[in-house]
């Protein structure tokens, strides 16, 4: 794993490739960002997916609370090291994070922030969190962000509902380290 490498490749480039199914990954392939959210699978065909995007140099970061027939966890992580040419995981939970780190996986911790009781919980699981990278969706929310980054200087992704040129400005503006997006248009800018 090449943590530092990641992170100098999203610096040069704050557009992350979030792909959720095989036209996204046909897309991907075509493209020369270089970092990858994999936000879909089974545990039958993610070695294929992630070495599709290793041959094409790709930073591949697997959310391993999406692959189907993996149950998130410290065993989801290790199959994800072991079987697959994965960079990274994706996971929602802050002990599945922490394993992940534990094998040397860049690990990414992401939080839907719906409602003040979930931006609330977010702020508590900040304190313990050891990440690489966090990700909030929906990361139309500059306010929040801004927030976020006030309490933890680990590098914030904005997820979520990017469509345009203003929601990554906005989110860049208000101190995102990098955008997520599906949004093909977004990938080109």
């Amino acid at each position: 794993m090449h943590k530092q490498e990641i992170i100098e490749e999203i610096e040069r480039c704050p557009v992350i490739m979030a792909i959720k199914d095989n036209k996204d990954l046909k897309e991907c392939l075509k493209s020369d960002l270089k970092v990858v959210f994999v936000l879909f699978g089974n545990i039958n065909n993610i070695s294929y997916i992630v070495e599709k995007l290793k041959d094409h140099n790709k930073y591949v970061i697997v959310h391993g609370d999406l692959i189907e027939g993996l149950k998130s966890g410290p065993l989801s992580n290790e199959f994800i090291k072991a079987q697959t040419k994965a960079d990274g995981i994706i996971t929602t939970k802050a002990s599945t994070a922490l394993n992940a780190k534990k094998l040397g996986l860049f690990t990414v911790l992401r939080f839907f922030i719906l409602d003040s009781l979930s931006f609330e919980s977010m702020k508590s699981t900040l304190k313990s969190t050891n990440a690489d990278l966090i990700e909030i969706l929906p990361g139309i929310m500059p306010k929040v962000i801004k927030q976020v980054g006030k309490r933890t200087a680990i590098p914030i992704v904005a997820g979520g509902l990017i469509r345009d040129k203003e929601d990554v400005m906005d989110a860049i503006n208000a101190n995102a380290f990098a955008i997520s997006s599906s949004n093909y248009d977004v990938w080109k800018m």
